[in-house]
């Protein structure tokens, strides 16, 4: 494959920040099929599994876990589908390096604690795989440098699987950013607001809740999760809001993050969650790092400010708690209000965000809902995984590519690091090498499944 001219040529233009019609930015699929390895089928990584065992143009030639206990699950799972049974490999950590091996793949799928993920992406490019991986690409800043290297040397795509990118809502506000809706963009806000007790704690028997324990004595994600908000005080999860922001703001098309501060407050909501779950338990006792909210504010190059939030130890409702403002109005998702200066029903009063949502729905979501039905997260694992894939078909850049990856992840060191430096700004690196002043934004441009 033809491959290697994607990130040494830069990236590739489009026609402009307007939605086009289809067709219009790439070419065609063929009738190929993705041949697919999967490392890491724990719960997120079936959610992969079953999007990809539902296409007729996915092969899921090999999968890799350190777990039986998971790989009985896919196993199973597949099966029933009346899908092949796929290679397995297992036995150690370094289990994968067997899989990446093999010529008969194209692209990989990484989901993975994510401890992990920095040296699996790294090898799997080098090993001329495309690299679909979840969040977050790495723990450390050289880490994400590390990312970018190999990708550019190798010319090998590495997507962050961002599928809050595709959710129904933003993809509607991102059609009325382009469309000037919202005027001139001057402040955004995101973040990952969410009740994450269950996930970090667990009974050792179900995946979510029923217990306190974490590590060696839980299932999924408490076996590896909960040492992160144990042992560091940071922004641990910022993709989630931050992604969708970097498209609205052009950032590194034409825009960039420049500095970056964090604040974070105490810490008191899981040892009270585990002392309410079982009084006198020593999980109870843990001096936890993660503060129980951590703010992050962002300056970018042009000029608009960035916030985020990570608060996940208290009782709470799902949020991702977007705001885009500009010029000419803003939407906000928590009350699921938009206005519109001059075009709103009122003067300064909210209009249902629907009413705008359904009249600038995205072409997407309009061609490929009836596809979506039944995918998780309300549909939008569909997206993400569909661009993905289409990409490996056609032998294209990934919409969200190595640049935006390592953007949107390498929030989480930066975090860590200003706050141990008592709140202190840090410089946001330019993994573009500046090549983010003359490339132009072609995430989701049209209907083409990009």
């Amino acid at each position: 494959m033809e491959r290697r001219d994607f990130i040494k040529n830069g990236a590739f233009t489009a026609a402009g920040l307007t939605i086009l019609p289809t067709g219009s930015l790439f070419a065609s699929s063929d009738n190929a099929k993705v041949r697919l390895g999967y490392i890491g089928v724990g719960a997120r990584g079936m959610s992969h599994i079953s999007e990809g065992a539902l296409r007729d143009d996915v092969e899921i030639v090999a999968i890799c876990d350190t777990q039986e206990s998971s790989l009985k699950v896919c196993r199973s799972f597949l099966a029933k589908k009346g899908k092949p049974a796929p290679t397995e490999y297992t036995g150690g950590v370094d289990a994968y390096k067997k899989l990446i091996e093999r010529k008969d793949i194209d692209a990989v799928i990484i989901a993975t604690p994510w401890q992990f993920h920095r040296d699996q992406a790294v090898d799997a490019m080098k090993a001329g795989k495309y690299v679909g991986c979840e969040v977050i690409a790495g723990l450390t800043v050289q880490d994400h440098w590390d990312i970018v290297n190999t990708s550019e040397k190798t010319g090998m795509p590495y997507m962050t699987l961002e599928n809050v990118c595709y959710r129904r809502d933003v993809m509607a506000a991102l059609n009325m950013v382009r469309q000037g809706l919202f005027g001139e963009l001057i402040h955004l806000e995101g973040g990952y607001q969410h009740n994450l007790r269950n996930v970090l704690f667990n009974n050792g028997k179900d995946y979510y809740g029923g217990g306190v324990e974490y590590g060696p004595k839980a299932l999924s994600e408490a076996q590896w999760r909960t040492q992160f908000n144990i042992d560091q005080d940071g922004d641990l999860y910022p993709t989630h809001g931050v992604g969708p922001l970097m498209q609205y703001a052009d950032i590194n098309r034409g825009n960039r993050f420049t500095s970056l501060v964090s604040f974070s407050s105490k810490a008191k909501g899981l040892a009270a969650y585990v002392e309410e779950m079982s009084p006198g338990h020593p999980n109870a006792k843990i001096n936890y790092k993660n503060g129980d909210v951590t703010t992050t504010m962002i300056n970018c190059a042009n000029g608009e400010t960035v916030m985020l939030s990570h608060d996940t130890h208290l009782p709470r409702p799902y949020s991702i708690g977007f705001r885009v403002q500009g010029t000419k109005g803003l939407w906000m998702d928590v009350n699921k209000s938009v206005y519109i200066d001059h075009k709103s029903k009122k003067d300064d009063v909210w209009d249902p965000a629907k009413e705008w949502f359904d009249k600038y729905d995205h072409p997407l979501w309009k061609k490929y809902e009836t596809e979506a039905v039944g995918a998780g997260h309300g549909g939008m694992d569909w997206f993400v995984f569909n661009a993905f894939i289409q990409s490996v078909k056609q032998k294209k850049q990934t919409p969200i590519d190595v640049y935006d990856s390592v953007t949107m992840s390498v929030i989480t060191p930066l975090s860590t690091k200003s706050l141990k430096e008592g709140n202190m700004p840090q410089k946001f690196p330019d993994f573009t090498k500046g090549k983010w002043k003359d490339r132009k934004n072609t995430f989701a441009l049209d209907d083409s499944g990009f």
